[in-house]
């Protein structure tokens, strides 16, 4: 038996009661209070349950405008139900209660006549329109909620979901799991300042975690999770009664005035890693804001708004999918294959760290007055992959050596320009800098969910720390996509992966989304520009359809070369060849790792070290020669991103972003 909500009604007067009985049949009954007399009693509805072992319902609950019933059950699925059908049916029965031939109830008595329960036999056996089996894992759903239109369901694996409906189909949009050891979720409780608070069982004490500040607010021994419980809280006190030993326990605690005063909310737990600007977001009335995402060594990744106004840092979304740290971070922007982010701030981000895992989500930030950071932020997880995904599966391998189990993504970057004529399926492609020495090209397939490992080389015969896309035309309109990687050993390779590419593409959609990874053709062209590890490497295209690849290193040094592409010289081969016109290099530039650096215009470089200061370089012939030097004050700088702003006089400002232990905007 569970309660819920009916929408329309009353909630101190009318609810439903949903009963599951044998054979998986679910049913809805309208109840209503009547001062002095027994409660009315209509059946509304009747569902039959997916089969299974254990085959009942714990919690429901009635999307209101859509007009439909979500359920959890005991085997972790959740289910969406029709409920708008029996609308005609509950005026019939309402006209049968206030004075029909067939009473429900008869007020003379207290007790309920058999007929009303001989009644559901006129209601039609309904299955579900959606099914997500097994969601929350073998331990069930404990408890779904309905909030601004969204659906969240929570369960005994650890983890709440926050879901959509789309064209009558259950869709989940993100999963959280709050504080570590938190297993068991049992419900969720959105306060009137907009923060989440979720209610679970840590071992033998019931746990009231606050998404907001990420830390718990009350912990209480009880005995732990198997137990009848009731939380109610509100601005003056909190109450928490249980079932202890036979006997009902009761926790009450007065509000009392905080005496802590939060000086400055941490964004991350650990050191940020990585931080990428996805743009700026037009607000009436408030002046525009700039959104980033951030990666951390605590496995999160953080959306949130920077504004210059009020100097402040205001997270949007949290995303906690990574068992790892978060190392670095890709985005492209566009709308997305099933309408998600036609108007706003769309972006298709990718996230990778340590255990080789990839996430990829799919955001839209919009303008919002009504929140307090000016911005709502929209997210829905679209695919992850993990190399080791298989093993997970295998049987015994507890006897077998893992090769290789601490790979790390270094450096993510999307491939631009992969949707032509040439491509006859919208895959999109990623490339990977991989700490067992490979380079790996991943493509993505939005609208079936897949993320598939199309190619990879070991030609670094040490760790991969950068990789950079990019995308040259030739004037015939002719595309080829070339790659630029770095690795420990301070050398710098070039490919041309346009061939693997477009037969990846060719094979995933004739054997749909599966195949053997290619094997990448070795570099073109190969410099060694340092003496130890490539920290920073950009490339941007000057005016005469040259590169300028510019890269920054643990010694302290910097250097630039120019390259040339031209069309291969090999007869009846649509190849590429590589030159190199003009290398420029800076030793010592800074007294410490240059972990920053960003090609301004083709005569203006900007570097970041750990050393702390942030300098510009006059890109000569030759040579470079220092502009100025700021010093900036994130300790252990670990990158930085830069994007350019055309003010109102026409004049060019340039901005930049720096992470470490901290961030800051300059």
């Amino acid at each position: 038996l569970s309660w819920a909500p009916r929408p329309g009604l009353p909630p101190d007067t009318a609810a439903a009661l949903l009963a599951s009985g044998p054979d998986g049949e679910l049913l809805w009954l309208d109840v209503t209070h009547r001062p002095g007399q027994a409660p009315w009693v209509q059946p509304m509805g009747r569902y039959l349950l997916p089969p299974c072992k254990q085959r009942w319902h714990t919690c429901a609950a009635f999307l209101p405008q859509e007009g439909f019933l979500v359920c959890g059950d005991r085997r972790g699925s959740l289910l969406l139900f029709p409920c708008s059908s029996s609308s005609g049916w509950a005026a019939e029965s309402t006209s049968i209660v206030s004075g029909g031939t067939d009473p429900v109830i008869e007020d003379s008595s207290n007790e309920l006549e058999p007929s009303c329960l001989l009644h559901k036999g006129s209601l039609p056996l309904e299955s579900p329109l959606s099914v997500l089996f097994g969601l929350h894992g073998k331990t069930g759903v404990t408890s779904v909620t309905i909030h601004k239109g969204y659906i969240y369901s929570t369960g005994r694996d650890g983890v709440y979901r926050q879901l959509r409906l789309q064209d009558q189909q259950l869709e989940v949009l993100q999963k959280h799991r709050p504080c570590k050891g938190l297993q068991w979720i049992e419900e969720l409780h959105f306060t009137l300042d907009e923060d989440l608070l979720v209610l679970g069982f840590h071992a033998d004490n019931f746990v009231v975690w606050s998404s907001r500040t990420g830390e718990n607010i009350h912990c209480i021994p009880c005995g732990g999770g198997h137990r009848s419980w009731s939380y109610c809280s509100s601005p003056s006190a909190e109450v928490f009664a249980f079932i202890k030993s036979g006997d009902v326990m009761l926790y009450h605690r007065e509000a009392e005035p905080c005496e802590q005063q939060v000086l400055l909310e941490s964004l991350h737990g650990r050191e940020i890693t990585c931080v990428r600007r996805l743009g700026a977001v037009q607000v009436p009335g408030r002046a525009t804001v700039n959104v980033f995402v951030t990666g951390s060594e605590d496995t999160t990744t953080c959306v949130l708004v920077l504004s210059e106004n009020s100097r402040a840092a205001v997270p949007l979304a949290r995303l906690s999918d990574h068992i790892s740290s978060v190392r670095t971070l890709a985005f492209t922007m566009g709308p997305g294959d099933e309408g998600f982010g036609d108007e706003g701030l769309s972006a298709l981000l990718f996230s990778a760290g340590g255990r080789a895992q990839i996430e990829c989500y799919r955001l839209l930030c919009t303008g919002d007055t009504a929140a307090q950071s000016a911005v709502a932020c929209q997210v829905m997880h679209v695919a992850s992959h993990r190399l080791d995904k298989h093993w997970e599966k295998k049987k015994n391998r507890h006897k077998l050596v893992k090769m290789d189990p601490e790979t790390r993504y270094m450096s993510l970057s999307v491939v631009p320009g992969t949707s032509t004529k040439q491509l006859p399926t919208p895959w999109k492609f990623l490339v990977a800098a991989c700490s067992d020495g490979s380079v790996r090209i991943f493509g993505l397939l939005e609208a079936a969910r897949k993320l598939v490992l199309v190619a990879e080389s070991f030609h670094h015969q040490c760790c991969v720390l950068k990789v950079e896309a990019f995308l040259h035309t030739w004037a015939g309109g002719e595309r080829r996509h070339l790659l630029c990687s770095a690795a420990t050993d301070g050398s710098i390779a070039f490919w041309d992966i346009t061939s693997p590419i477009t037969d990846a593409a060719g094979t995933l959609h004739q054997a749909e989304g599966e195949m053997q990874p290619l094997a990448l053709e070795a570099p073109l062209v190969t410099v060694v520009a340092h003496s130890c590890g490539v920290n920073s490497l950009h490339i941007r295209e000057t005016p005469e359809g040259r590169y300028l690849v510019a890269s920054g290193s643990d010694d302290g040094s910097i250097h630039v070369c120019l390259l040339e592409v031209a069309p291969g010289r090999a007869e009846g081969t649509a190849g590429t060849c590589l030159q190199v016109l003009e290398r420029v290099c800076r030793p010592c530039a800074h007294a410490a790792h240059v972990t920053g650096i960003r090609v301004l215009r083709p005569d203006l470089l900007l570097s970041a070290s750990v050393d702390q200061r942030l300098t510009l370089w006059n890109c000569c012939p030759g040579e470079l020669v220092p502009l100025s030097t700021t010093f900036f004050h994130v300790p252990d700088l670990a990158e930085l991103d830069c994007w350019e702003v055309e003010e109102a006089g026409g004049e060019l400002r340039y901005y930049c972003v720096l992470c470490g232990q901290g961030l800051e905007m300059l």
